[in-house]
């Protein structure tokens, strides 16, 4: 009987072993590039963000953990009036006191119309729990000590942002946008185990959070060197435009919520009401909500809601602004 040998597999952990020792040899070369001043600067301004903001990334995720794993969502929908037009700002509220991140929202919301939750106050809580929640208001208090309004406008503009949005859709939208796989009921994760469920839930959050926490930190670390302040001048002059750029930035950036606020900090040379919309605009739609939004409801969905979302969280962050700041 013959054997047939096979190929060594090669593994993330090997490709970290080759990088490491890459590293360590051309240490020499490595301490000569980032010796130069501007290095240096983003080098300083990406590990602020990151070293501010992973102490709440993780909080966040573990408390998005312990909630998937010991409140069932059915608790939820025992608590929502029976009238769908009252159940929307309770599912709001709702964000308030059960955390979860961007990513853990949508699965959630998912199980909630399954369980005959109504499609308008599940979304709702969709779009509150990631941005109205204790850790992210607290992460924005400390991003910000001096403009304590800030975390007024925040809490504000999000829970306004999710109760339009769930009356809009209780008005105008259609059961058939929302493909029939989610209102079929999810099994439970991890076989039971809810410790199991914790860890999972808080390993995959963290995982998928902390990628773009470095994304961000990159991103706030080049805008720092690459962009010439006379640049942040201009857009600091153009309330509109800054705006604009902001909201769209943060669509793009795709941020953990419990991270965006040290990354809006560190763009200090703009006016408030920009980093405001950047802050409600970012936990209510971007790049990898959109998509995790057309996996879990269908595309019909997707192309409705996001656009819809992003316009509406420019309007009430701007009035919360006008309101608080």
């Amino acid at each position: 009987m013959t054997t047939t040998s096979r190929a060594p597999r090669i593994t993330s952990l090997h490709v970290f072993c080759a990088l490491l020792a890459a590293a360590v040899l051309a240490r020499p070369l490595v301490t000569d590039v980032l010796a130069a001043p501007v290095l240096r600067t983003a080098a300083t301004v990406f590990v602020a963000v990151c070293v501010q903001a992973l102490p709440f990334l993780v909080l966040g995720v573990l408390l998005s953990g312990a909630i998937a794993a010991f409140v069932p969502p059915a608790a939820l929908r025992r608590l929502l009036p029976s009238s769908p037009t009252a159940a929307v700002p309770v599912a709001g509220a709702a964000g308030l006191v059960l955390p979860g991140c961007e990513c853990a929202s949508v699965p959630v919301a998912r199980r909630l119309m399954g369980q005959g939750v109504p499609d308008a106050a599940a979304l709702t809580f969709l779009l509150a729990a990631p941005a109205v929640n204790p850790v992210v208001l607290v992460a924005t208090a400390v991003a910000f000590p001096g403009e304590p309004r800030m975390v007024v406008a925040r809490l504000l503009g999000s829970l306004a942002t999710a109760c339009v949005m769930g009356w809009l859709w209780q008005r105008v939208g259609r059961a058939g946008w929302i493909a029939e796989r989610a209102r079929r009921a999810a099994p439970a994760a991890g076989g039971g185990n809810r410790w199991l469920v914790l860890a999972e839930t808080a390993r995959h959050d963290l995982v998928a959070a902390g990628g773009f926490l470095v994304l961000g930190a990159v991103a706030a670390a080049a805008l720092s060197v690459l962009v010439p302040p006379e640049w942040t001048a201009a857009l600091a002059g153009r309330l509109v435009l800054a705006v604009v750029v902001m909201a769209l930035l943060a669509v793009v950036l795709a941020l953990c919520s419990e991270a965006d606020a040290f990354v809006a900090a560190s763009l200090s040379a703009l006016p408030l009401l920009p980093r405001l919309v950047f802050l409600v605009v970012g936990p209510a739609v971007d790049v990898k909500l959109v998509a995790l939004q057309a996996g879990a409801f269908g595309r019909a969905f997707a192309v409705r809601f996001a656009p819809a979302t992003f316009a509406v969280a420019i309007a009430c962050a701007c009035l919360a602004g006008a309101l608080v700041l």
